[in-house]
């Protein structure tokens, strides 16, 4: 079995894959990474299932270390990553020697990279995911961050990629494949994304006035965000309800905007609560959540209202989309 040595583990880096559902009723939150789509796409690229398990990198990365050779992958946030001094380009395959330094420098545009490495990270399944959940310390490598020293393992490879990343290489090397995932099947990141909602359970509750200014002004990422949540402060005065009432907590999704009673709204993430009690005023479209988990404090957002079934249409695009590129990259090793 393969293995990878943290040097330096970065800010914040965690074994993820795509959540545990199922068990949000018994008080699980799903987690998973925050920007599935980078991640599905990673995988992809090394012959890996999407749901593997694989690396979510936070601001400043790591430097690793393989010790036997290995295809990765790396896409989501625009950071400097290098091996043996040769930049690494994202969004394709690439082969690294056995003995070979992964080195991830900090963001230069978004907040997350993703890295996948043919045959997955080999770290148990807990509750059916292999994710690290932070706030309760299970799943991932020792629910926990990586640190310096720690050993990770690899799963074996799939038949495509050992084909596809077969055959001899120089010691300390790199060979990126000549091809890659086009711009435009890329998540369409931005330091002011345009996100769409959908009107939330509780739209009605909040005045006529508030629900405009909600769609027509732009808020600002706040420092406290993290993958729990993303916290918002509006340009100018808080949200503020109608009159006051009484509400039962009740199951949260990823993509709830909650607005609590300081009027300032939480866009809930993949480590949210499983219920709460703080009235919706909208749900982001589950096709614009990447676009959230790169955004960095003082980034700005703002919302715009698509009808349910567009969001719907939107995603049973995307879902088809990835089709097509599976497809593709399986022509690749042919």
């Amino acid at each position: 079995m393969s293995r990878v040595h943290v040097i330096r583990p970065g800010m914040l880096t965690t074994v993820q894959d795509l959540g545990r559902p199922g068990w949000q009723c018994h008080g699980v939150t799903p987690g998973g990474a925050l920007d599935s789509t980078a991640m599905r796409l990673a995988n992809l690229l090394v012959g890996n299932p999407e749901g593997a398990a694989g690396l979510e990198i936070t601001l400043v990365g790591p430097v690793l270390r393989f010790a036997e050779p290995a295809l990765i992958a790396v896409c989501g946030a625009d950071f400097e990553v290098t091996c043996g001094g040769a930049p690494v380009p994202p969004w394709r395959p690439v082969r690294l020697a056995g003995g070979s330094e992964l080195s991830f420098g900090a963001a230069r545009s978004g907040s997350r990279i993703y890295l996948a490495v043919a045959g997955g990270i080999a770290v148990p399944r807990v509750l059916g995911g292999r994710g690290t959940h932070l706030a309760a310390g299970f799943g991932g490598f020792e629910g926990r961050p990586l640190q310096p020293a720690d050993i990770l393992k690899i799963g074996p490879p799939s038949p495509w990629a050992r084909r596809f990343g077969g055959g001899p290489l120089f010691a300390g090397g790199i060979i990126p494949a000549r091809w890659e995932i086009s711009g435009g099947a890329r998540p369409s990141y931005s330091r002011e994304p345009s996100v769409r909602v959908v009107r939330g359970p509780q739209w009605d509750w909040f005045p006529e006035d508030v629900r405009a200014r909600f769609l027509g002004e732009a808020c600002t990422v706040a420092p406290q965000s993290d993958r729990m949540g993303l916290r918002l402060n509006p340009p100018v005065t808080p949200l503020a309800l109608g009159p006051a009432r009484e509400m039962i907590s009740e199951g949260v999704t990823a993509g709830a905007v909650q607005v609590p009673p300081d009027g300032r709204p939480i866009v809930m993430l993949a480590d949210r609560q499983t219920i709460g009690g703080y009235p919706k005023i909208a749900v982001v479209a589950s096709v614009d959540l990447p676009l959230l988990a790169q955004l960095c404090p003082g980034d700005r957002l703002a919302f715009r209202e698509v009808p349910l079934a567009e969001a719907q249409e939107q995603r049973i695009a995307d879902e088809r989309q990835f089709a097509t590129l599976k497809q593709g990259i399986a022509l690749h090793s042919s």
